[in-house]
């Protein structure tokens, strides 16, 4: 698979995901979390980057986090490689803890902090393992509520800032926010992502082009630059699937995984293109395309081989 853009500016905002390789768990008791929060606090005073939220899962973790330098490959080295070695000297194993690389989706702040703060607060709710964001300890949610539980390198001031008024009644607004009964209604907000590396407006995406990318070398491994450079119609991405796809069982998956990744429409927009689809039906065709093609190799290479024809365009 091609390795995953990295977009990096100085204020660069980040929703991190790592999971542990294969799915497994990468911890086994409380102290291999408080080790993990131990090397989250090590990068913030290393490295200078601003922790904002974050929510340990059993096989998988979630971050908001900040750069002032262009460092986050350092600073999520740091995280995985430094607890990749603890874990393996406790335990006596060896190799790879983490699957792969690090996802790193460039947020536009403004426009999703908060969004994006609720959906990782709540990730225990929607897995069925706390009946409320309060009651999960090994996530940021306690210390955006109660001071005593605030890590001194957790940064709650600016998600709680959006909230206005006094530091309490943003605490009560915010929880308010993230505990709504209508938050089954929400959707997924990375279902948004562009490109599978930015959530957020066009003005953003078309400033991340205009200041961050312009004049960057296209490398061939990295099909999110050349994307994000000359955008395709949803017409030419199709027109290059229908005439090159031989497995046409998959055809219209196909369609749909490529207008996603190499056009900048919505998840909406997409739909409609497609019969009318709903959003959700657009996001189930990815998935269960990403979820074939990981059972079915030859088709998981006739569709990457088609990739190459697609960022050629």
């Amino acid at each position: 698979m091609a390795r995953p853009l990295r977009i990096q500016y100085v204020g660069a905002f980040y929703h991190i995901t790592s999971r542990g390789n294969e799915r497994r768990s990468i911890f086994k008791n409380r102290r291999d979390r408080e080790k993990l929060l131990s090397f989250f606090s090590e990068a913030v005073a290393r490295f200078g980057v601003s922790i904002h939220c974050y929510c340990l899962m059993e096989n998988h973790y979630h971050l908001l986090l900040e750069i002032s330098e262009l460092n986050l490959s350092q600073a999520l080295h740091l995280i995985n490689a430094g607890y990749t070695t603890y874990f393996n000297r406790v335990y006596n194993r060896s190799g790879h803890l983490f699957q792969g690389r690090y996802r790193a989706i460039l947020v536009e702040r403004d426009q999703y902090a908060s969004v994006l703060s609720r959906y990782i607060h709540l990730n225990p709710v929607r897995a069925g393992i706390a009946k409320s964001p309060e009651n999960y300890p090994w996530s940021s949610y306690g210390g955006y509520l109660n001071p005593k539980e605030k890590p001194v390198w957790l940064k709650t001031s600016l998600i709680l800032g959006y909230f206005g008024g006094s530091v309490g009644q943003a605490k009560r607004k915010y929880r308010e926010f993230v505990e709504d009964t209508s938050r089954e209604a929400v959707s997924d907000p990375l279902s948004g992502v562009t490109s599978g590396v930015i959530l957020g407006s066009e003005s953003f995406i078309e400033w991340i082009r205009d200041h961050v990318i312009k004049g960057k070398q296209v490398d061939r491994d990295l099909p999110s630059l050349r994307q994000l450079q000359a955008r395709l119609s949803v017409n030419q991405v199709k027109d290059m699937v229908e005439h090159s796809l031989e497995c046409q069982r998959w055809l219209r998956d196909v369609c749909i995984y490529y207008c996603h990744r190499y056009t900048g429409e919505t998840l909406k927009r997409i739909g409609e293109m497609f019969g009318g689809m709903g959003e959700s039906a657009v996001s189930q065709a990815i998935r269960r395309l990403n979820q074939r093609m990981s059972e079915d190799k030859r088709l998981e290479k006739e569709v990457l081989k088609l990739e190459q024809k697609i960022v050629g365009l």
